[in-house]
């Protein structure tokens, strides 16, 4: 290792040579208490900045050890260390001058939600933090002072501010890791109460807008209805009341613009760690939950539907059922068994953005079309036996149909953005309007044994077949991203909420593509491998190079179920 003297004279050395001179600047250097390391460099001013991280040490930074003791809290430290050198860098970017992104600074920006993101990693030994920098010049020619000035008066201040806990308030710092503890606590307290999730009293839904996740300012607190009020005595805040889902089917109702599917957006989001000041702190919901949704010309690959769809009049297998353009009821009978095979407790659906033939038929329509001609089992005659016999409870946005209202454990109406719970109300209701009986074919649990396939590698020139060509990735946004030559949609998997955790489906996409399908592991077993790998050893472990960059967050395991089962194999 080299000193920041050294550094020093290195880039006086490279001063006014040609960009690329930049590159012998590679390598770690020891700073007053962390040595900060180039891990790679731009080739240009106008190309992506530079990977630069900077590693400290417990002993160095003061953190209390309670802070670092566990993954929880490792995770919730490292959320705030990095908000807070956000903070700090926002004031220097840019003000190192010269062409293209010379200057610029920037680290990872977080949301509402509490993520685990290679920007600002904690580990039992220390903390890594990683970011951008964008090296300085006029035209391509080097500018070293201006660099300079970032390593040595910019950087040091941002990293003394933001990673030392002498500098540090320590009374938020205390609050988020608290807060994380109690919302663990919680999610605890789900499983052994027979709870789907739980919605404190005086918890903030509505969000400020469509584009923004911030809390929106004026609404209407929420209020438990009495009979669905549980009290929490939390470890750290104490004694907490709010509304209980249980396990089992329950029905949100209500009219148009009332909060129904405001709070099942909270419900879908509260398998994450929330910051405090989010208005939906103590929104927790069973972490294996997943969002439910019809997509049309959704790629299905060996999935057995038949639990929903059967008898096609082409006599087309749905044991093992594959297409490259799904139809709305087929795309959501596809992303009920993907949830099942990854382990899903909670379904959330949304009759909206569901297929109306999928979620039900109506007695008129089950008399002019009789059950042979028609191959779709509706969601309505299976939820019961998803709960009875797969352990996996239903949480529905309903209005439009009353038939649901036949299979309901629990109906809660939203009115005003206020619950109220009107199950015996309307069971006594469901008698006087029943149902035609209905006899769906008997339950049974998915059987799919999936093998992933790639691409052959495609022949040389001189008729060989060579080795196939390493797979580059551009990630667009939260909304997907392209691998090689094929584009992976994920617009309609709701609960990815950054655009960081889509980078690392990327990622993890293409080490499974290039290191584990061989024609013989299943989706599951790759799948599993991939998920006790990211909670070993971190995305580190799927990086290409000897060093893993800022801009990763990493996912559940449920949306890389998703991610692999839209990826469009041969």
């Amino acid at each position: 290792m080299q000193s920041s003297d050294q550094l020093q004279t290195l880039l006086h050395s490279v001063n006014r040579k040609s960009y690329p001179a930049y590159k012998s600047l590679r390598g770690a250097y020891q700073f007053d208490r962390y040595i900060l390391s180039i891990d790679h460099v731009q080739g240009d001013p106008f190309a992506s900045p530079s990977h630069i991280s900077v590693k400290l040490t417990h002993r160095d930074t003061g953190f209390p050890a309670e802070y670092y003791k566990d993954t929880l809290t490792r995770i919730t430290l490292g959320d705030f260390l990095n908000r807070q050198f956000e903070q700090q860098i926002s004031r220097y970017t840019f003000r190192a001058k010269g062409s293209g992104k010379s200057g610029l600074i920037s680290v990872s920006h977080c949301g509402q939600e509490v993520l685990a993101r290679t920007a600002c990693e904690v580990t039992e030994k220390g903390i890594t933090a990683r970011f951008f920098i964008g090296f300085p010049a006029n035209g391509r020619t080097i500018n070293s002072p201006e660099l300079e000035k970032i390593f040595f008066d910019f950087l040091p201040v941002c990293i003394h501010k933001a990673f030392f806990y002498r500098n540090l308030d320590a009374g938020r710092l205390k609050q988020a890791i608290e807060l994380a503890e109690d919302q663990e606590y919680i999610r605890k307290e789900l499983h052994r109460r027979s709870l789907a999730a739980f919605i404190n009293d005086g918890a903030i839904l509505p969000r400020e807008s469509g584009i923004s996740s911030r809390p929106m300012k004026d609404s209407v607190p929420f209020v438990s209805p009495e009979h669905l009020r549980i009290s929490l005595d939390l470890p750290h805040k104490g004694t907490i009341t709010g509304m209980g889902i249980p396990c089992g089917i329950t029905l949100i109702v209500g009219g148009g613009y009332h909060g129904k599917s405001t709070l099942l957006n909270a419900l879908e989001l509260g398998v994450y760690n929330h910051i405090s000041g989010d208005g939906r702190e103590y929104v927790i919901t069973d972490d294996s939950a997943l969002k439910l949704r019809s997509e049309d010309g959704r790629f299905i690959k060996d999935v057995d539907i038949s639990l929903f769809i059967n008898d096609l009049p082409n006599k087309k297998d749905t044991r093992c059922f594959s297409t490259e353009d799904a139809s709305g009821s087929t795309s959501q009978a596809a992303g009920i068994i993907d949830g099942m095979e990854a382990g899903s407790r909670v379904f959330l659906l949304d009759e909206d953005t569901s297929a109306t033939n999928f979620m039900v038929r109506d007695s008129f329509m089950q008399r002019v079309i009789r059950r042979e001609k028609e191959p779709i089992t509706p969601f309505l005659e299976r939820a019961r036996d998803l709960y009875e016999k797969a352990g996996i409870s239903t949480v529905l946005v309903a209005g439009s149909s009353g038939a649901f209202f036949h299979i309901a454990d629990t109906v809660i109406q939203m009115d005003n953005y206020r619950p109220v719970d009107i199950t015996a109300a309307t069971h006594k209701l469901c008698s006087e309007y029943p149902l035609s009986a209905a006899e769906p074919p008997s339950f049974h649990m998915p059987d799919s044994h999936r093998i992933m396939t790639k691409a052959k590698a495609a022949p040389s020139r001189h008729g060989r077949t060579g080795q196939p060509e390493r797979l580059k990735t551009k990630v667009h946004g939260k909304d997907g991203f392209s691998l090689g030559k094929i584009e992976v949609d994920l617009r309609y998997i709701e609960q990815l909420t950054d655009s960081e955790q889509t980078a690392s489906l990327a990622l993890l996409l293409k080490y499974a593509i290039e290191h584990l399908i061989d024609e013989k592991h299943t989706l599951p077993e790759i799948v599993a491998y991939l998920d006790a790998q990211l909670h070993k050893q971190g995305l580190a472990f799927f990086s290409e190079g000897n060093y893993i960059p800022c801009g990763y967050a990493i996912p559940r395991i449920q949306e890389i179920y998703s991610c692999f089962n839209r990826y469009r194999r041969p």
